[in-house]
């Protein structure tokens, strides 16, 4: 499974850093030694569901820190069996783009 996913805190002091927050979380991502990926939106990550989830929860416990409250929003794509999808997908987003490319296939407009 992919999840992608979104944490941060509220309710801290007006002192404490949200990046900061993020930032405790990411680590959390990198150290689990699962796939993953960060943009400035979501950070995702592949795995098996436990260990998926099990490292979701020590993000938002690692955020919770910085706040009285924790907001989380999770997104994931579940087909048991595949793995490399977080590479996958892109790439075959990437071979989708090119091949229309080539073909000259206009973008539809509104």
């Amino acid at each position: 499974m992919i999840a992608a996913f979104s944490v941060a805190p509220s309710g801290g002091r007006s002192d404490d850093s949200v990046h900061d927050a993020v930032a405790a979380a990411v680590r959390v991502v990198r150290e689990s030694g699962l796939p993953n990926r960060t943009s400035s939106m979501f950070t995702e990550i592949e795995g098996e569901w436990d260990e998926v989830m099990a490292v979701v929860k020590q993000a938002t416990e690692a955020v919770a820190a910085y706040g009285t409250r924790v907001s989380l929003v999770l997104k994931a794509d579940i087909r048991p069996g595949r793995t490399g999808e977080l590479d996958g997908k892109l790439e075959r987003l990437e071979a989708a783009i090119a091949r229309q490319e080539a073909r000259a296939v206009p973008v539809a407009r509104r």
